[in-house]
C-alpha cells in the first residue's frame, strides 16, 4: 500500500508541475521572472473577485462607510490613476482590466487589489500612518503588483493542489469525510493568509517600479515600511497580518532602488 501511495502522489506531482507553470508578467526593469504554479483559470479567479468585491462594496455601503470623504477618495483615485498606466510595463492586458478604486471608512490599517484591478484602500492606513502621496503610492503599487502577478490565483491553485493530493490519499487509505473536512480547514488557513515571503518580495519590487514610473519617489517605500514596523503592535493592523513585516524587506527595497531611480528621474522630467 505504501509503495502505491508514493507512486500515485509522485505521478500527481509530476503531472501538475509539468503542465501548469506560467509566466504572468514581464520582468520589467526590476527583473521579476519567477514562473508560477497555476491550476485554476484566470477567468475563474477574476469572476470570483468581482463577486467578492461587490460584496465588500455592498457591506461598506450598508455601514455608510463607502467613499465617505470625497477629498480622500479623490486623492486615492488620483494616485491610483497615475499608477495604472504603468502596469503595461509588466503586462499589456492590464490596460483593459475593469479597474475600480474605492475607499472604505474604517480604523483598520489595510488595502488590497483583487484580481482584475479591484482596489480598496481603508482610511485607517492613510490617517494613522499619516501617509504622504508617495507613501500611499507605494501601498497601492504594492497591491496592484499582487494583482498583476496573480498571487491570489497562485494561492488558490496551491490550495487546490493540496486538496488533490489529499483526495488521492483518501482514495488509497480510505480516510473518512471528517478527516477530509479537517484537512480542508487546515488548507484554508495555511494558504489563505498570509502572502508568502516570495510573493511579498515580488509585490515590493514591482510596486517600487510602478511608483517610480508614475513619478513618485521610490524612497517613500522605505519610509512607508519604517512606519509599518512602528505600528506592529496596534490593534487592527490587518495589513501586517496579510503582508508580514520583515527585517529583510527594507534592505531588499534599498538594494533595488538603483534599478528604478532612473525611471523616477525620467518621469519627473515629463
Amino acid at each position: 500500500m505504501k509503495h502505491w501511495l508514493i507512486l500515485i502522489t509522485g505521478m500527481l506531482a509530476l503531472s501538475l508541475s509539468a503542465c501548469t507553470t506560467v509566466q504572468t508578467t514581464s520582468g520589467g526593469a526590476i527583473g521579476v521572472d519567477r514562473r508560477q504554479f497555476m491550476l485554476v483559470s484566470e477567468q475563474e479567479v477574476e469572476q470570483g473577485a468581482v463577486e467578492s468585491y461587490q460584496q465588500e462594496l455592498t457591506g461598506a455601503e450598508k455601514k455608510s462607510a463607502l467613499n465617505v470623504d470625497s477629498q480622500q477618495v479623490t486623492r486615492v483615485r488620483t494616485i491610483a490613476n497615475r499608477l495604472i498606466p504603468q502596469t503595461t510595463a509588466f503586462r499589456a492586458d492590464a490596460k483593459d482590466w475593469k479597474w475600480e478604486i474605492n475607499v472604505q471608512k474604517t480604523d483598520e490599517l489595510n488595502a488590497y487589489c483583487m484580481p482584475g484591478g479591484k482596489i480598496m484602500v481603508y482610511s485607517g492606513i492613510i490617517e494613522k500612518l499619516k501617509l504622504s502621496d508617495a507613501e500611499l503610492a507605494a501601498i497601492i503599487g504594492h497591491e496592484i503588483a499582487h494583482a498583476l502577478r496573480e498571487h491570489t490565483r497562485e494561492r488558490v491553485s496551491r490550495a487546490y493542489a493540496e486538496q488533490l493530493g489529499l483526495g488521492v490519499l483518501a482514495a488509497v487509505t480510505g480516510a473518512g469525510a471528517d478527516a477530509m473536512q479537517v484537512a480542508s480547514t487546515i488548507t484554508q488557513v495555511t494558504f489563505g493568509l498570509p502572502h508568502s515571503r516570495e510573493q511579498e518580495t515580488e509585490a515590493d519590487r514591482i510596486g517600487l517600479e510602478l511608483m517610480a514610473r508614475a513619478g513618485y519617489n521610490p524612497n517613500a517605500a522605505i519610509t512607508l515600511w519604517q512606519k509599518m514596523n512602528q505600528v506592529t503592535g496596534i490593534n487592527g493592523s490587518d495589513f501586517l497580518s496579510t503582508h508580514p513585516s520583515s527585517s529583510n524587506r527594507i534592505s531588499d527595497l534599498q538594494a533595488n532602488l538603483p534599478k528604478v531611480m532612473p525611471l523616477y528621474e525620467s518621469a519627473s522630467k515629463r
